[in-house]
């Protein structure tokens, strides 16, 4: 296939899935495998990186103002506060990208039936939320913590990073629409530290003839996420999780059925 169609199509999945509860990393290794990308791991994980990128611009873009609002807030306790459950729900996230990072990325390499069993997982993990009583307590350290503990464990791919963080934090009694914005915001930070480390250590690498078509997949993740990030903030606040959670199971056994009988090599 075409590599500027093959990185449209990656972006748009990007895009659409980084922010609905259905794992975009999941997507992106079906997705890549459907399309018969012929990539390497580490190609393949440096493409999933830059899609990632975009989303990160994108969740930048609909959350400036509260953004702007909070750097404005430094100087106040509350601001302080909202920046240190922050740094504290990066803790694990960041303990695992740095010690694991190798193992990370054999993961992305087309293991199919890994996605498929953790699409799986991740969707039962969204139908129990539904029965999840609703709460209205505050974000403490301690929750800031666990709820990292969720994120990091969303590096897997087929584990939904939002949707682990949301339905962590709502098991933790946190309202769903603070805790969809608390979400979003914490993996900022995350991310351009990512790309930061990424950058400077030479980590990130395409040929010419492979760094103009990650650009186009990099635009259309971060011009579909803006729609996607602001279609999630409006549905979780009233939609049931358990229907993204009934899709995902599908995916992951239509997955299996592909893998075995469709396409087993």
């Amino acid at each position: 296939m075409n590599e500027y169609l093959e990185a449209i199509i990656l972006g748009i999945v990007q895009g659409l899935t980084e922010f609905l509860p259905v794992s975009s990393d999941g997507h992106l290794e079906l997705a890549k495998w459907l399309l018969g990308n012929s990539d390497s791991a580490a190609d393949s994980f440096a493409l999933t990186i830059i899609l990632h990128f975009g989303t990160l611009f994108a969740i930048v873009w609909v959350f400036r103002h509260t953004i702007l609002d909070l750097i404005k807030k430094l100087n106040k306790p509350e601001g302080w506060k909202f920046v240190l459950l922050i740094i504290v729900s990066m803790i694990p996230a960041v303990i695992i990208g740095v010690g694991f990072e190798s193992q990370m990325i054999a993961l992305f390499d087309k293991k199919i039936f890994l996605v498929a069993a953790f699409l799986m997982i991740n969707g039962i993990m969204l139908i129990v939320s539904d029965y999840l009583p609703a709460g209205n307590k505050p974000i403490t350290p301690l929750k800031a913590f666990i709820i990292g503990i969720f994120q990091a464990i969303a590096i897997l791919p087929g584990i939904s990073r939002s949707g682990s963080t949301i339905v962590s934090s709502v098991g933790l009694g946190i309202d769903r629409s603070e805790a969809a914005n608390f979400s979003f915001l914490m993996v900022i930070p995350l991310l351009f530290g990512k790309m930061a480390k990424d950058l400077t250590e030479g980590n990130i690498s395409f040929t010419d003839a492979k760094m103009f078509p990650s650009l186009v997949g990099f635009l259309c993740a971060l011009f579909v996420g803006i729609f996607a990030c602001r279609l999630m903030l409006a549905f979780v606040k009233k939609a049931r999780l358990s229907y993204f959670g009934f899709y995902c199971i599908a995916v992951g056994i239509a997955a299996i059925i592909l893998r075995i009988w469709v396409w087993p090599n």
